[in-house]
């Protein structure tokens, strides 16, 4: 597979009309920019992508240029009505949710700030459908079930810790106010060997959305995903956290209309 740096090119947008952009990312590149890049200068991120996009369709200059953007595999043919602007006239791009770097797949964003309002205000109502897949180290049977837990980020290492649930706890009700609930539904849908090291291919869905959660349900149940050194993975097959979001599903905040998409996984995924 072709790299650029330590990031997967190619990506894609998948849908696009008058309110949203979806997004395919691809591993190895940040949603948006955070304030942790130091005296490295602004670093490129799907967010930045979409703004020169955005800036070529409405003809506003200052972009990087339509070779560095085919490099990244947006795709330039399309031609709408483009989103709101800023004082200046600059094309505005608002991200809704976002998956860690080197998490793969689907990312929504919103063209003004009100359908990002409309999003994010209602997101555990609007959604309907959240799916990842992931390469876990281990061979496990078989199984179809729930992962449940209490999650704590330690506020300086910013590591997510899972606890158990004990007789008596509820979701509303947690133990301490900083815990949060998380529930995750596990499906085996594969086995792979690699280096003759056994590796299993499970389906994620999200009941809750919380930070990390995973990544983190994953390493307590023993089985960390691949590349995950973070929570404790000892192998890396693929070169990158083996995760991806595949699924999506929403109620369109404009036209109230259920919206699902769905992305390939990483060819890399289907090694054997």
């Amino acid at each position: 597979m072709s790299k650029h740096g330590n990031r997967e090119e190619g990506m894609e947008i998948i849908f696009e009309d008058d309110w949203l952009i979806v997004v395919n990312k691809p591993s190895g590149l940040l949603s948006v920019a955070t304030n942790k890049g130091g005296n490295k200068g602004p670093e490129v991120t799907a967010h930045s992508l979409l703004m020169e996009y955005m800036a070529e369709q409405q003809g506003v200059r200052g972009g990087r240029g339509r070779g560095k953007r085919a490099d990244m595999g947006i795709d330039g043919d399309r031609r709408r009505d483009m989103g709101g602007q800023d004082s200046q006239g600059a094309p505005r791009i608002f991200i809704v949710h976002r998956l860690d770097r080197d998490t793969s797949g689907l990312v929504v964003f919103a063209k003004d700030e009100e359908t990002k309002r409309a999003l994010q205000d209602n997101w555990n109502e609007v959604v309907q459908e959240r799916k990842y897949v992931a390469v876990l180290e281990g061979h496990i049977d078989s199984e179809d079930g729930w992962i449940e837990s209490w999650l704590y980020e330690h506020p300086k290492s910013l590591k997510v810790h899972a606890y158990e649930l004990r007789e008596g706890d509820t979701p509303e009700r947690p133990p301490r106010k900083e815990w949060q609930y998380a529930s995750t539904h596990c499906q085996t849908i594969g086995h792979l060997t690699i280096n003759e090291e056994q590796y299993t291919k499970v389906e994620f869905e999200l009941e809750t959305g919380r930070k990390n959660q995973i990544r983190v349900h994953s390493q307590w149940i023993g089985h960390p995903i691949a590349g995950d050194k973070k929570y404790g993975a000892a192998t890396n097959p693929f070169g990158r956290l083996a995760l991806h979001a595949q699924t999506l599903s929403f109620i369109h905040p404009w036209t109230g209309q259920t919206v699902r998409f769905t992305s390939l996984l990483p060819r890399l995924f289907n090694r054997r």
